[in-house]
């Protein structure tokens, strides 16, 4: 009809290049979300075989005790009788990575043993404690037994004799298995009413720099003898 209006009077759509603009945009934000998501990804698998490798490294690297603990008895100061010394033997677990065993003192079977070990850096620790008393640090002397390369790493086919000394200098201690007299060195149990004696529990925790800890606790007989296999 004449003079009627078109039923659609506004023209106005989305072009191509706006289509195109939103497209873009689109592949843009996947693009950023699938990198971020692969990027998590692999920082998660990084940090997953770090955590792998390290526990691998921690078990390739313990002690493993083998053997008795056996522990020494003497008197002190010409009296009470009393351990001075305690010994047990261990290896490396999984015939691993070496383990340091350097000690800070020696023994040599004079009659002031242990000895400072002058320029050693000891690197394994053995703290001491039971019911009364608690020494953060005992000094300890190592013997490598069989197989040994000289130096004080502990390797697969190697086995080390460790000994802890668990009195301080301040006090002598008579023994016929070892010395006549000896006076063990400082950083061990210095009051004579904490000395360890008959059925007394205690406990010994070896801490290499490296891999698990190891805890031995034992309690003493009921009688002490010279030599006593604590199991």
């Amino acid at each position: 009809m004449a003079g009627q209006k078109p039923l659609i009077s506004d023209q106005r759509g989305i072009t191509g290049l706006e289509t195109a603009i939103i497209l873009i945009a689109f592949v843009v934000v996947a693009s950023v979300f699938a990198f971020t998501v692969l990027s998590t990804g692999i920082f998660s698998s990084e940090r997953s075989k770090e955590t792998v490798f390290s526990g691998i490294l921690e078990a390739r690297s313990t002690l493993e005790p083998r053997g008795s603990v056996i522990a020494f008895a003497g008197k002190i100061d010409g009296a009470t009788s009393t351990v001075f010394k305690i010994s047990f033997i261990v290896s490396n677990a999984v015939s691993g990575e070496p383990i340091d065993l350097t000690p800070g003192y020696t023994a040599d079977g004079s009659g002031d043993d242990p000895d400072i070990a002058s320029g050693n850096e000891q690197a394994t620790v053995i703290s001491y404690n039971d019911a009364g008393v608690a020494v953060n640090d005992l000094p300890w002397t190592v013997n490598f037994l069989g197989d040994d390369d000289g130096d004080f790493l502990l390797e697969g086919d190697e086995i080390a004799e460790i000994t802890a000394w668990l009195l301080t200098r301040d006090h002598t201690v008579t023994s016929v298995t070892t010395n006549d007299s000896l006076k063990v060195l400082s950083a061990g149990i210095s009051s004579l009413t904490d000395i360890l004696g008959a059925n007394d529990k205690f406990t010994l925790e070896i801490k290499p720099p490296s891999g698990a800890v190891i805890n031995l606790k034992r309690t003493l007989p009921v009688q002490l003898d010279t030599v006593m296999d604590l199991n």
